[in-house]
């Protein structure tokens, strides 16, 4: 349970070790606590929050200023908070003829202010949607009357929403979902309100600030990607070694309504692209029995990337898992819904996320929606196939294990590449693995659609985006690179590539065409940098091992006497009509 005091109290702990990331808050209300929530909340989450808050109702000031201080700040991210309580007074100044159209002139409004941030910064934005407080003027008739309040304020919610659809930078902060789930009741405080113009009560506002760090965490590259559960009294009511295939509880009647419920969502979860594996003290044949047979089970074997059932310790077959999949602790949540399992877990494995779930299963469902624990920033159509892409990626690391040698193995797998330029198909996958992107990342720049699109269209940059496949399937877009003109240097700018073809020859293949570049740009040395995360140590040798020489972060290779590195790899134009898959689905 979050709590304000709490969070107050972590502003006042030490954060010289925590990452640092720029927030602006622009209120139109009084936000000196929305302040103090969101930078305690950033404490728990190992994030420094370095907030700037302008002065109060000064949005249009502070925007549409290109000297103020908003702007001197240069935030990595803004919160443009307008609010119910403000909105409505707005609404009551209106004549009534002018009702109608409250809602889009307001949208109009908000577009002004975003277009005039997106010109001088490239910060992202979030806005908040304005929560749907009927003022009973009209009673239930106000859902039939475009001039009611109820009518504009759920109209412009849509309206936000659409606006968010086209502009790749903003991100909506759902408040007014927010407090469905909470009741009005409960986020707002009357007497708070009307004596410090305070529109969040003190409890409500911890949740608020959770659900913004969320979105930024997910756009920073922090986001959950695998779901791991448990069988027995977890997806299904019963114990399936004890009870039966026939005897445990799924399907439509009883407790069976609960589970069925549940796996519905993993299943939805699964069709967003999110892994779902299986971990569970079982004998496996009888584990799997009701993923083949039985008839009510809404998931299926083909549901699941990677399906552990044996005897052993759920944290070594956690460890396992993980170390299938390639991807951190950090990124994964286990679902289980003995206590001693999960605490066991939890101490030997603290990075995974293992949520306390309640004793009674018909809470399961309610209680994991409310953590909101799979935020995202991105979603394309192509995070469908990401269980299959592991599923082939499983068929590899199986078919590696028949070579006792690496250059036949790699032989073997008659790969493909494609380089490709920024453009309209490779430019949203390439910003998705952007965002994505953690441990093969050189410098861990993020780039939105709107960064790549000017990068696209400048003399200064090129980029070689990489999509590669083999005898198993299509990885996709795997690899990124953003170069820059730098005088008789190229500079790389930017060089991600997705872990799963780790040790396949591509950096080889891509450096051989980074070094064209520098030709066709008459340069004579390329330039590299690595940059230090908590995450990217992957690739500290990266440069070294290629041949640049240098120390540290900078690394340079002169091209003058450089010979084409060798890679298993045939270069290919790929058909066209086949879809390009992101190599963030691995991410």
């Amino acid at each position: 349970m979050l709590d304000f005091t709490r969070l107050r109290k972590n502003t006042k702990k030490d954060f010289s070790n925590l990452k640092p990331i720029k927030v602006a808050i622009l209120s139109d209300s009084a936000s000196q606590l929305l302040h103090t929530a969101l930078k305690g909340y950033g404490y728990d989450k190992g994030l420094h929050y370095e907030i700037f808050e302008a002065d109060y109702n000064q949005i249009e000031q502070e925007v549409f200023n290109p000297a103020s201080a908003f702007y001197s700040f240069s935030p990595q991210v803004i919160l443009l908070v307008k609010t119910t309580p403000k909105l409505v007074q707005q609404f009551y100044d209106c004549e009534s003829k002018e009702r109608v159209l409250f809602a889009e002139r307001k949208m109009a409004e908000l577009n002004a202010l975003t277009t005039a941030i997106e010109q001088r910064l490239t910060a992202k934005v979030i806005l908040f949607t304005f929560q749907e407080k009927d003022d009973r003027v009209y009673g239930n008739y106000a859902n039939k009357l475009a001039q009611s309040f109820l009518y504009q304020v759920r109209k412009l919610n849509l309206l936000l929403m659409q606006a968010a659809q086209q502009r790749p930078n903003i991100f909506i902060c759902d408040v007014q979902q927010l407090t469905t789930g909470a009741g009005w009741q409960n986020t707002w405080d009357a007497k708070n309100y009307f004596a410090t113009d305070l529109v969040w009560s003190l409890d409500f506002l911890p949740t608020v600030a959770k659900n913004i760090s969320d979105i930024v965490e997910a756009t920073e590259g922090t986001f959950k990607k695998c779901l791991v559960v448990d069988l027995d009294n977890t997806l299904w009511g019963g114990v399936v070694g004890d009870d039966g295939m026939n005897g445990i509880e799924i399907g439509n009647l009883g407790r069976g309504k609960v589970f069925t419920q549940l796996q519905k969502w993993i299943k939805e979860l699964k069709q967003r692209g999110i892994i779902v594996c299986v971990c569970s003290k079982n004998a496996e044949a009888i584990a799997k029995e009701p993923f083949e047979k039985h008839p009510d089970m809404v998931l299926r074997l083909e549901d699941i990337a990677v399906f552990v059932a044996n005897w052993e310790n759920k944290v070594d077959n956690l460890r396992f898992i993980k170390q299938t999949l390639n991807i951190g602790f950090d990124a994964m949540v286990f679902l289980d819904d003995n206590p001693f399992e999960r605490g066991m877990v939890k101490e030997a494995i603290p990075a995974l996320a293992v949520p306390e779930l309640p004793q009674d299963p018909a809470e399961y469902l309610d209680y994991l929606q409310n953590l909101n624990l799979f935020e995202t920033a991105s979603f394309t159509a192509e995070d469908v196939h990401r269980v299959q892409l592991y599923r082939e990626e499983a068929a590899r690391t199986a078919w590696q294990k028949t070579y006792a040698n690496e250059e036949d193995y790699l032989a073997s797998l008659e790969m493909k590449a494609e380089i490709l330029p920024l453009n309209d198909f490779t430019i949203p996958r390439a910003a998705q693995l952007s965002q994505r992107s953690n441990q093969f990342n050189l410098r861990t720049v993020r780039y939105t659609e709107n960064d790549l699109q000017k990068i696209a269209a400048s003399s200064l940059y090129a980029s070689l985006v990489v999509r590669l496949k083999d005898k198993f399937g299509d990885y996709g877009i795997i690899s990124f690179v953003v170069l820059k003109r730098a005088g008789s240097e190229l500079f790389i700018e930017t060089w991600l590539m997705s872990c799963r073809v780790l040790k396949r020859g591509v950096e080889r293949l891509v450096l051989n065409h980074i070094v064209s570049v520098a030709k066709n740009w008459k340069a004579n040395t390329i330039i590299g940098e690595y940059l230090s995360t908590p995450k990217n140590a992957l690739v500290k040798h990266h440069y070294e091992q290629l041949g640049f020489s240098g120390s540290g972060s900078h690394w340079r290779l002169p091209i003058q006497n450089y010979v084409e590195k060798e890679a298993a790899i045939e270069l290919i134009n790929m058909k066209q009509n086949e879809p390009y898959i992101a190599a963030s689905n691995f991410e």
